[in-house]
């Protein structure tokens, strides 16, 4: 089975909600494989208290970088470089859910986007996005850029606040599947992801 690539139209849109939603609803293994920032609260930290059931492993990042800005920045500050040699997926036979960091377009390197990773993969994409003013724009150019190279977008989840008129433009405009809407939560605690999940079972 193809990985499953969660990413975002933007900053702050919650690809770690939508990534635990995911990862509870398939009981799939999760990894981010470059973490930047953060470093005592990582996302695979946050997952693993947001997840319940048993069957999940949480794979270890493939880089860990300590300043929460661009992977490329972070790597520099940290005087490493980021190398897609060492960007191997997990050995697992489960389904793996991967978070991006950032966009679709963040840099890795002088030559490599997050995209690029997608592709390195062989991952479907799921593009997380939320309702604000741009936000349209933003998820057109993000599938735009994902169809272009030829990425597999399995879907779109919508993550917040409703705004029907946006969402069914953007469904309409680029044709892409509609997986479904975690509502805001008023607590982002294990029994409301476990909740959320329930609408993602089929996925």
């Amino acid at each position: 089975m193809r990985p499953i690539f969660i990413s975002v139209i933007g900053t702050g849109i919650g690809k770690t909600i939508a990534a635990a939603v995911l990862t509870e609803a398939l009981e799939a293994d999760y990894w981010k494989p470059i973490q930047a920032g953060d470093l005592n609260s990582t996302d695979s930290m946050q997952i693993a208290k947001l997840i319940s059931n048993n069957n999940s492993i949480i794979h270890q990042e493939a880089y860990a970088l300590n300043t929460a800005a661009s992977p490329h920045y972070s790597a520099f500050i940290d005087k490493v470089k980021i190398e897609l040699k060492d960007l191997n997926l997990p050995n697992t036979s489960n389904q793996l859910v991967i978070e991006g960091a950032g966009g679709l377009m963040v840099p890795l390197n002088e030559q490599l986007l997050m995209i690029d990773l997608i592709k390195h993969f062989k991952a479907s994409l799921v593009i997380v996005i939320n309702n604000y003013l741009g936000s349209i724009n933003h998820s057109l150019l993000s599938i735009d850029a994902a169809k272009h190279r030829n990425i597999e977008i399995l879907g779109i989840i919508f993550n917040g606040e409703e705004n029907k008129v946006s969402e069914e433009y953007i469904l309409k405009y680029s044709r892409c599947k509609y997986l479904g809407t975690i509502k805001k939560l008023s607590d982002v605690n294990k029994q409301n992801i476990k909740v959320a999940a329930q609408a993602f079972t089929n996925l």
